[in-house]
């Protein structure tokens, strides 16, 4: 009798093992997606970002014009508030995103301290090549957004 015991017990670890490593979650996980909460927020502050990016050729005739003081002024005024924008943007996106937008955030900041610099000296050269860097970054910031909060009421 106690043979028996041992053999039926080994015969139901082994079921019990079977039927727990076939159990799991059968529930497949649906990718994260935004809520309409997040998109609103992020809705709110699009406007001023692309109002910035629309300014882009009134950057670069400064830049032309060598007026270092209003290229200075258009920096550290509409540009920063710009890359202000964009850190209050990067949390309401998706989780993979955030990364590519701390980045590209940081990367603006390079290149606006690289045209303060040039426009200190002088520099128009660097100044120029920094300011395409810039909208290149804003353009891809722009682009790591959901489609429903990159539209602007007119």
């Amino acid at each position: 009798m106690a043979r028996q015991r041992s053999i039926f017990s080994i015969i139901l670890v082994l079921l019990a093992t079977f039927l727990i490593s076939c159990g799991g979650p059968g529930v497949a996980v649906a990718p994260p997606t935004y809520t309409a909460d997040q998109i609103a927020q992020i809705q709110e502050y699009v406007p001023e970002i692309q109002t910035v990016r629309d300014r882009a050729d009134e950057l670069k005739s400064l830049i032309q014009r060598n007026e270092w003081i209003k290229v200075g002024n258009f920096i550290h005024g509409p540009m920063a508030e710009a890359r202000l924008t964009m850190t209050y943007i990067t949390p309401h996106l998706l989780p993979k995103d955030q990364t590519a937008a701390r980045q590209i955030t940081k990367d603006l900041l390079n290149h606006l301290v690289k045209i303060d610099q040039a426009a200190a000296r002088g520099n128009s050269l660097v100044a120029s090549s920094n300011y395409q860097a810039v909208f290149t970054d804003v353009d891809k910031f722009l682009q790591l957004l959901p489609e429903g909060s990159k539209q602007v009421e007119s």
